[in-house]
This record gives C-alpha cells, structure tokens and sequence, in this order.
C-alpha cells in the first residue's frame, strides 16, 4: 500500500493545464513535442515530489505517520494494520475522519478494463485514443489534458452540456471550446458495454456508436470514502451513500469523533477540506468554536481555457432572488489569441440583485480565469455592490480590467410569477 498524502492528483491537473496552455501555440511542432514527451516522462516525478513536501511539513510539524489500513473501533480507539501485518492501537481524545473519496464504476459488461482519475495519473504512456465517461471536473479536465498532448479524445456524458451545475452560458461556451479544441463530444450519451479487441477496446453506447480507443476513463463520480472504517460498529451515523453525518461544527452524533472533506459529502472541493480542517482544529484545539461558511466559495474548472466561479450562476440567482436580476457579460477575443489566431473567445459574468445592487456571482472562461476569479471572491465575501465594482479602477491592458468595466446590462431577468 503506497502512501499518497495531500492533494497531488488536484496539483497535478493544474500544472498540467497551465504547461498546455503553454503548449497550445507552438513556434515549433518539434519543440512542442519535446516538452510533451518531457510532461508525460516527469508526470510521476512530480506527484512523488509533491508527496514529499507534504511529509517534510507533517515532519516539520511534528506529525507522526503509519502507513497501514486504520479502523475505528471504539469513540476513542484506532486499530492501524502496517504493512507488514501487525497491528498497533491508538487512543486519543478526538478522532478526525479525512479519508476523503472513491471513484465509482457504471456497472456496465467490460468495466473492469477501465480505468478511474487514479490510474490515469500513473499511465506508462500517452494514449493515443482516449474515451472519458462523465461530465464533470474530471472528465473535462483530463479530455483537455490528453487532447492537449496530441491524443483523440472522445468525451461523452449524459446531459445535453458538461458540468452540470455551473453557469449553462458558461457550460456552452466550455463546450464550445472543447469542440474547438478537437475533442469529440457525445452528449446524452451513456456506455453500454467496453470489450477488448485486438485493434485496442471496443467502446459501445447506447446510441449504437462503436469507438476503439487504448483507454477508457470513467469519471463517473466518487463517494465517500467510509466502507472500511468499521463506522456503524462505534455507532458513527452515514446518509444513504455511506457519507458521514456530521453537524455545523463538522462533528459525529458520537462526540470524540469528527469528520472533514469528501467523506463527508458537503462541498467537495479541495480548499473547503482545508478550511474545514483550520475550523476544525480552531474549534477543539483553539478555543475558538467556527462554523465552515459554503458561501461564495470560489472554484476553476481546468480544462483549456479554464472556467472560473465564484457565488450563485445566473439561474440560481433567479431562483433565490426575490425581485429582478441583472445579467452583465462581456465577450472578447483575449490579446494572446489575436496573435496566434485562435478564434476562442473569454466570455465574463457578473449577476446582481436589481433591488440591492449586490453583487451575487461572477463566472469566466478564458485564459487566467482562476488567478482572476481569486480576487473577485475576496469582493463578494465582502458583500460588493455593482457600483463598488463600476467605481474601482482597472488595471489596462488586462483581461480582468473587464469585471470593472461592464457597464450596460445584458439582460434584466424577472423572477416567474406563480399564482400560488
């Protein structure tokens, strides 16, 4: 059992993203293949350097580790089989559950010759024909990955757009890209079946399509990661996808017990992890009781160019708003593709409650899109108006000189009235 810390498959995506942004233009298809190679021959280097800056801060903290497979067996007992076998039990005032998520498989015929995000980041070499199942970060993110060092790439997924949840404006103009960058989308699409061939993995959907590809990747989703940890036997409480139940202090109905990240099933994104933790540990160790706040968190999509989001998407602000809201956006070709040629536009969004003038969400697709979005969540958690937006000063030539600019409304959207 290899022990993997942190976050190296989340640090991986990003730096992958940001190198083929790089690579997108090349002066030289010589040289741009070179680096490709290059990518693809340190992909594991880099994970196994991240692994070790994180141990060097465990150390450095005084954190012991032990690698092995741990159980809880009591409200204040850990039972640790190492690698060897043996076992060793720990006792502890407070327990904290971080196992995060599982990837899960369709139950389809041939699933077992697929493969899940955590295989992909061990690959021994690049596919040459990739079919990725699924619709959300992952999916998106390694079809634009594979696609970006040269590989076909046919991405299917079950709604009529990817990434369901965000911002449909923003979900089309992703999917625009993705054509754009010459990823095969299949939507309203599921797998049926994946037999092997000698010509490589036949991949068929229940749209009757026959695809070969040398990989299939399903992103399909992941669930907690609780069925080992002996949690209904102390008592612990799980929902119905084996997530465990905890409350606005992120602790158990067992009270030595409490649980953070994924596992939990909450928002699950790698920062709020973070913060649930410093919470959590302000909470028991500090003397400072915090209640993680979900709102207006900002999150990126990185496929290439990345979408980035921050507060409610244009159809949730109208589902929670009380009176109109105003849709602002702005649509042009960034500076670096007027150069190369690329016809691939960033499109920015801001949506504002009419009534109040508050700023409710802001979405971008393009170039810099989370470095930009970083900076207009900080406003939002501060409650900014339009106004404050419209009266700050932009910094020029820049993309994000934009957000500051938007000056006409695109559209004023009335809530629907109901007679009820």
């Amino acid at each position: 059992m290899e022990l993997r810390l942190g976050f190296a498959s989340f640090h991986f995506i990003q730096s992958a993203q940001k190198l083929l942004e790089e690579l997108a233009e090349p002066a030289s298809f010589v040289v741009a293949f070179q680096r490709r190679f290059w990518f693809m021959e340190h992909l594991l280097g880099e994970i196994i350097r991240l692994n070790g800056i994180y141990k060097r801060l465990l150390s450095n903290a005084g954190v012991k580790l032990y690698e092995g497979e741990g159980k809880i067996v009591g409200p204040n007992e850990v039972e640790v089989t190492q690698l060897d076998g043996t076992k060793i039990f720990y006792s502890a005032k407070h327990i904290l559950i971080a196992t995060g998520s599982r990837a899960q498989r369709p139950p389809i015929p041939g699933k077992e010759l697929a493969i899940t995000s955590d295989e992909a980041l061990s690959l021994d070499e690049l596919p040459k024909r990739a079919v990725v199942l699924g619709g959300g970060y992952i999916a998106v993110e390694f079809a634009s990955i594979w696609r970006g060092m040269g590989s076909t790439v046919d991405l299917c997924f079950r709604k009529e757009l990817p990434l369901r949840g965000f911002d449909d404006e923003m979900r089309a103009a992703v999917a625009r890209n993705l054509e754009g960058r010459g990823i095969n989308l299949h939507p309203r699409t599921n797998l049926t079946a994946l037999v092997k061939t000698e010509e490589g993995m036949k991949v068929l959907t229940d749209h009757g399509e026959e695809i070969i590809a040398d990989v299939v990747l399903f992103a399909t989703g992941r669930i907690p990661n609780t069925k080992r940890l002996n949690l209904e036997a102390v008592g612990v409480e799980l929902d119905k996808i084996g997530a465990v139940k905890v409350d606005e202090y992120s602790r158990t109905n067992v009270p030595s017990i409490w649980a953070i990240g994924d596992v939990t099933n909450r928002m699950n994104l790698t920062p709020v992890a973070l913060m649930e933790g410093t919470y959590f540990a302000k909470t028991v160790f500090g003397g400072e009781p915090c209640k993680p706040d979900y709102s207006n968190v900002p999150c990126a999509v990185f496929c290439i160019p990345p979408l980035s989001v921050v507060g409610l998407s244009e159809e949730q602000a109208i589902e929670k708003a009380k009176g109109d809201v105003l849709v602002f956006t702005s649509t042009f070709n960034p500076m670096k593709n007027t150069i190369s040629g690329r016809q691939e536009k960033t499109i920015m969004k801001l949506v504002v409650d009419a009534e109040t003038d508050k700023v409710l969400g802001a979405s971008m697709c393009g170039p810099d899109g989370p470095e930009i979005m970083q900076g207009i969540a900080v406003a939002l958690k501060c409650g900014a108006t339009k106004a404050q937006f419209d009266s700050t000063v932009g910094i020029h030539p820049s993309a994000a000189e934009e957000f500051v600019t938007m000056r006409s409304v695109t559209r004023r959207v009335s809530k629907p009235k109901t007679n009820l």
